[in-house]
């Protein structure tokens, strides 16, 4: 049995016996809308999944949002769609706490019949970018911040985000708290099911945060010097998120603008860069400027400025996350940059040498994290080896006075601008951008004929 079989026969014999009860394992497979799609196996064919014989069909991966796959595809259909084997993601099996049952859940990605990586799985873009920067000698330390909204059971068809009560009232209490503790405690018990079950689950949760909307909070992980795992963590923490908040009566959701008078929700990378020697490459400790950064990172920031129209498609999924790109919402719409400076899209945060960074803010909550960390690392080796100039930086506390959108800021013209990317196939594969720019374009021409509420509130009366 290979090494890597043998570990995870181990990991299996030794989660078994701590959790001796398991019945169930719910298998999970990333499609490209960083949805995890599940296959619910027996305990008695555990150990056959672990020993990769376990198989799913292999179009999974291309999954629309609403879980479909194109009938235009050559793949899924007129293939016949075949099965693909799974391999587990080692480190990932876990108990669902929120869950009655005594089920368990494993990462897993699809290989091909020669055991190769698909490469239409997310996990396996993003793999072949780190390829690039391990050949490169350079190693990326990353790490998410999400945010989401709590929702509480409304009326009809119109989500209401979660707002506890004024004390001693039946009324909702609305307006912006930011960092206020009292929302906190008001949601302790969710929150410490949620840090109970990211402990059992291997997540390394760190701060929460109330956010600038009433029902938003931000939740942050650690950061990793291993960027699958990163996204492993981001995808498991969405998803203990929600299952916490179902166990609570409540439902968490992390669309990009589930409310149209509040805040979005989106999701930043951080991001730092060592060389063989374990050095920081975007430090200069000898820069007679604040922060000192190196011609590295400055090349790696303009990298990210050149690429960032190209990837806006990867960044804001779906219709929903152009809502989101509104001017003067902290949602960037020019690829600037700047110090200790919450309205760019590429923040250098206060930082030592050691951990000097780049904060990446144009993703919204609802993207893929393995393609948006495999696009975002791409635009970074790319500025490297190009020597891209990121222009001038905007000075910590400096006003910005007219915001320059040069971002698209609608589906069509992001899909537009990915299929002219001259930078990102190189990267994510020729065949799997054209294979996302089929998807999504068609996912945006179904949400542009859909016939919505809005159409008959104000038309089908008055005109």
């Amino acid at each position: 049995m290979a090494e890597g079989k043998v570990e995870m026969s181990q990991e299996l014999a030794d989660f078994l016996q701590q959790y001796p009860n398991t019945t169930m394992l719910e298998v999970l497979m990333v499609d490209m809308n960083g949805i995890p799609r599940c296959k619910r196996v027996p305990r008695s064919e555990i150990e056959s999944f672990i020993a990769g014989k376990l198989t799913a069909p292999a179009s999974t991966p291309l999954c629309n949002t609403l879980g479909d796959i194109l009938g235009t595809l050559n793949r899924g259909t007129s293939d016949g769609d075949p099965d693909a084997p799974l391999v587990p993601v080692a480190g990932t099996l876990a108990p669902i706490p929120w869950l009655k049952s005594d089920t368990a859940q494993m990462l897993a990605t699809f290989h091909l019949a020669d055991g190769s990586p698909s490469p239409i799985d997310p996990r396996a873009i993003l793999q072949g970018v780190l390829t690039r920067f391990r050949d490169a000698g350079l190693y990326p330390t990353v790490a998410t911040e999400m945010e989401f909204y709590l929702l509480e059971p409304g009326e009809g068809a119109t989500p209401r985000t979660y707002l506890p009560k004024v004390p001693g009232t039946d009324m909702r209490q609305e307006g912006t708290q930011y960092a206020f503790p009292q929302d906190l405690w008001d949601l302790d018990g969710f929150l410490e099911d949620v840090r109970q079950t990211c402990a059992v689950q291997n997540i390394p949760m760190t701060t929460v945060l109330s956010e600038f909307s009433p029902g938003q909070l931000e939740i942050n992980l650690h950061h990793v010097d291993d960027p699958l795992l990163a996204c492993d963590h981001s995808v498991l923490l969405k998803r203990a998120v929600k299952g916490t908040a179902l166990s609570h009566g409540m439902a968490a959701t992390f669309m990009a603008k589930p409310f149209a008078d509040i805040a979005g929700s989106g999701m930043h990378i951080h991001v730092s860069v060592y060389d063989g020697q374990g050095n920081n490459i975007f430090a200069d400790s000898n820069a007679d400027t604040t922060p000192g950064i190196s011609q590295c990172m400055r090349h790696a920031v303009g990298g990210l400025a050149d690429t960032m129209a190209d990837a806006m498609a990867i960044f804001a999924p779906n219709a929903n996350s152009y809502r989101r790109l509104i001017a003067g919402n902290f949602a960037p719409l020019t690829p600037n940059w700047g110090y200790n400076h919450r309205n760019v899209s590429l923040r250098i945060p206060v930082s030592s040498d050691s951990n000097r960074r780049i904060e990446h803010r144009t993703a919204s909550a609802d993207s893929n994290p393995y393609l948006v960390m495999a696009v975002v690392l791409a635009g970074i080796l790319h500025g490297i080896e190009n020597q891209c100039d990121p222009g001038p930086m905007i000075a910590e506390g400096e006003e910005i006075t007219e915001e320059v959108v040069s971002l698209p800021q609608h589906w069509p013209d992001a899909l537009d601008a990915f299929d002219a990317s001259t930078v990102l196939p190189g990267y994510l594969g020729e065949e799997y951008c054209e294979l996302f720019s089929i998807i999504r374009t068609d996912e945006c021409e179904a949400f542009k004929a859909a016939i919505s509420n809005i159409d008959y509130q104000w038309y089908l009366r008055t005109v």
